[in-house]
Order: structure tokens, then sequence, then C-alpha cells
């Protein structure tokens, strides 16, 4: 479980591709501090798994469902990556609950400068767009964000300038690709109400006479 607040931006130092998946070496300073093999690290949003540290650097293993589901596929040595490690209990929550699992991505459409910050236009799919709100949590590229805006198929957000300093998000041109998380508190909703949709009452006239209920 994760915040969203970055804590660093990490550089990619190798790519090893298989067929579907890869390994990736990521550069580090700061999350890396008192990092051991097993830990979850949110990258670009996506919660992966340390798998080796050494020389200021760490590894993860990006699987098949993750590489068609995210940005992860598009990184290449010097490529740089949001970086946060896990929540540990006791730790304040100042952005809100990501999980680190992507729903999908979305595209930058336009970028604007709109006082002291800049604001940004992505578009994406509907099954992602239903679940946005205005003023509601969203986590872009594991940036834990308000919607400052809402259309049919595009939502926008507001970069202050320390979230631009310490995250990829300016680096981004249209076009570019992002990882997206909505909240979660939606997605049960919707689930929980899908089944009550789809189940029917099984009780009857019948089952209430055999009950002695008529």
């Amino acid at each position: 479980m994760f915040t969203g607040l970055i804590e660093e931006t990490g550089t990619i130092q190798g790519v090893r591709a298989g067929s579907k998946s890869a390994v990736l070496t990521i550069k580090a300073d700061k999350i890396l501090a008192d990092a051991k093999i097993g830990d979850s690290i949110s990258t670009n949003g996506v919660c992966l798994t340390i798998t080796s540290i050494a020389e200021g650097a760490f590894t993860v293993d990006v699987m098949p469902v993750t590489m068609g589901k995210t940005n992860l596929g598009k990184l290449k040595a010097g490529s740089r990556v949001n970086l946060e490690r896990a929540l540990r209990l006791g730790d304040r929550l100042g952005g809100h609950m990501v999980s680190g699992h992507i729903d999908g991505t979305g595209v930058l459409s336009a970028i604007e400068e709109d006082d002291n910050a800049v604001r940004i236009r992505i578009q994406a799919d509907k099954s992602i767009l239903k679940f946005i709100i205005n003023r509601g949590s969203v986590a872009v590229d594991g940036t834990s964000l308000t919607v400052a805006a809402l259309g049919d198929v595009w939502f926008e957000v507001s970069i202050i300038p320390h979230t631009g300093e310490n995250t990829t998000l300016l680096n981004k041109r249209i076009g570019g690709e992002v990882n997206l998380e909505c909240d979660m508190i939606g997605k049960y909703v919707e689930r929980l109400l899908s089944f009550r949709e789809s189940e029917t009452s099984q009780i009857s006239m019948e089952f209430l006479r055999e009950n002695g209920f008529l």
C-alpha cells in the first residue's frame, strides 16, 4: 500500500527484455537507505518487488500482464521514474490510499501553465473515467493528485511547483502515456453493486409457504 507521495525519481540503468516480460535495473538513492530484497516499491505507480540490490541500484521483475497494462514496457536506459516505498503503519497519510495496481493508461492531450501551477489534460478510456469524479483523487504515474476538471473523454489535474520538481510529470510531452490508478473506494462500490444487480432473490411465495410464513 502506498500514499502517492513520490519520495524520489530514479533512473533506469538497464532493461533486460524477455518475450513478454522484463527485468529493470533502477538507480536510486533515498529509497535504498533501508531497502531489502522482497520490499515493495511503487515504480511509476506500479507495485514491484525488489529482487536484488547492488551499488546504488535495485532490480525488479515485470511480468507480462503488467507490461501490457502499464507504460513500463516503454522504459529504456536513462528514463526517469517516480519511486515510493510502501506505507508503514503509523506513517502520515498525506496523499490517498494507493494500491500500486494500475487500472490502465492515459495519454496527455494538453499542457497549460496556470499561474503558479501547470494543468495537464489526460485522455482515458471510459472504463477508467467512470471512476473519476471532480475533486476526487487519482494516481498518475504513482503521484497522488486531485481531479481539477472532468470531461466526457478526459480529465485534468493541476501540478503545483513542488510536485513538478519532485516527479517526472512535467517531463512528459503531449502524446506521452501515463499509468492511472483510480480511487479504490469507487471500484469496491461498483463491484458490490454489480453483484446486487446480478443476483436474483431466492425468496418466493412457495418458499414462504414451505417455511411456515404463509
